[in-house]
């Protein structure tokens, strides 16, 4: 949900760049002028700018922001390789740590007045779901080949008329579950926000709302790479 003033679209405006009203605009520039376009580059340009701050210079005795980062890539690192093996998490650690820091960051900058979370459109999420998605089939296929067609046919030959279709619309239902929860989850802590700054003023009575959009946005991009992970290790897998 867009704010009634954007940060952003104050600078887009005194640029005399297209201010698009809606999700998109009607031509290309009105679209890579969208709030959710924008606000992506402003999360893109925070991670880069923050991680340039913090750990430009790496020494043998860390500092407050290198021994931040250490932690933060040490665990996800760690937790990578128990769920999926060390071989997948050197091939796509870069993918899902740069996805589940924006996804929190974006999450995140929804809960500052003026500004929207990208993850709050739909647009955002299903780009997210899509390369998950068509990433972890591409994983089942360059392990087992054509052979990566028995994950869709059950245990049992007699099985298959009912497993097929079962596992068929399960997978294509990946598409829908990822991008709707979180876009959904983000959408909503946006929407409450917005009504209770109009109704209950811009001070204290949103103040319990916004920790739980701190929870919220947190948990949300938990779960967005918990399951892709989760989706990496099940493609890898032999079909039973």
């Amino acid at each position: 949900m867009e704010h009634p003033i954007l940060f952003i679209s104050v600078i887009l405006e005194a640029l005399g760049l297209p201010v698009p009203h809606g999700p998109v605009g009607h031509t290309f520039l009105e679209q890579i002028c969208a709030p959710y376009m924008t606000y992506t580059w402003l999360v893109m340009a925070f991670l880069f700018f923050v991680s340039k701050l913090t750990v430009s210079n790496l020494e043998m005795v860390p500092g407050k922001g290198q021994n931040f980062w250490e932690i933060v890539i040490g665990g996800l690192d760690n937790f990578f390789a128990e769920n999926m093996g060390r071989k997948l998490t050197d091939q796509f650690f870069p993918m899902l740590t740069t996805f589940g820091l924006y996804i929190a960051v974006a999450n995140l900058i929804g809960l500052i007045p003026g500004f929207m979370s990208p993850t709050s459109s739909l647009n955002t999420t299903l780009a997210l779901t899509i390369i998950v998605w068509v990433s972890h089939h591409f994983i089942g296929i360059r392990e087992h080949g054509l052979n990566y067609y028995k994950h869709f046919m059950g245990p049992m030959w007699w099985l298959v008329p009912l497993m097929l279709p079962i596992e068929i619309i399960s997978n294509l239902a990946r598409l829908i579950s990822l991008s709707i929860r979180l876009f959904g989850n983000i959408m909503a802590k946006e929407t409450l926000l917005g009504i209770l700054f109009m109704l209950a003023g811009a001070f204290f009575a949103p103040l319990p709302i916004m920790l739980l959009g701190v929870l919220v946005s947190l948990v949300q991009a938990m779960v967005f790479v918990l399951l892709a992970v989760v989706y990496f290790g099940q493609a890898q897998e032999h079909a039973h």
